[in-house]
């Protein structure tokens, strides 16, 4: 099977890209077009975190993390001043449930989202659906950034029918 390194260097149509997926031991990333899935095992070091987080950002600044939070009213603002974008906000039965963008361009929210990510490692593994704008020479450029990272390489590449 011609991978994706090979297909970029050779100026290879990679048009009929649908997925793309890369890891390590701890980490499994699904890049597709629109949505990059991260699935951070409770082993990944807190470094390889921080690390995947600052890769995406690299390729695609305008990557946005979704994120409902149930909190009081107070840690709202807390959010906000750590980078957060509130979307919208309604009281709950137990504070209130906020709908926040974590932009990818913005070191200070990916510095607090590595953070809740770390603290919820301790206890169970951590999912993420990134939205991007990524075609397939920006998933190209991702996987030369991931593979910056220890231990990490493409384990499976999709390609359209």
């Amino acid at each position: 099977m011609e991978n994706l390194e090979d297909r970029a260097r050779t100026g290879s149509s990679l048009h009929s890209l649908s997925s793309c997926e890369m890891g390590s031991e701890n980490v499994d990333v699904i890049c597709t077009y629109g949505k990059i899935s991260v699935c951070f095992g409770r082993q990944t070091p807190d470094l390889v975190v921080g690390q995947t987080l600052i890769a995406i950002s690299k390729v695609d600044k305008s990557a946005v993390y979704e994120i409902e939070l149930i909190c009081d009213f107070d840690s709202i603002t807390d959010y906000e001043s750590n980078g957060y974008v509130l979307v919208s906000y309604a009281r709950a039965d137990h504070g209130y449930r906020a709908m926040f963008n974590v932009p990818f361009h913005s070191n200070k929210a990916l510095f607090h989202l590595a953070e809740n990510i770390i603290q919820e490692l301790r206890t169970d593994d951590v999912v993420l659906d990134i939205y991007w704008n990524g075609d397939d020479s920006d998933i190209s450029k991702l996987s030369d950034e991931f593979k910056k990272i220890e231990g990490w390489d493409i384990k499976e590449i999709i390609y359209k029918e």
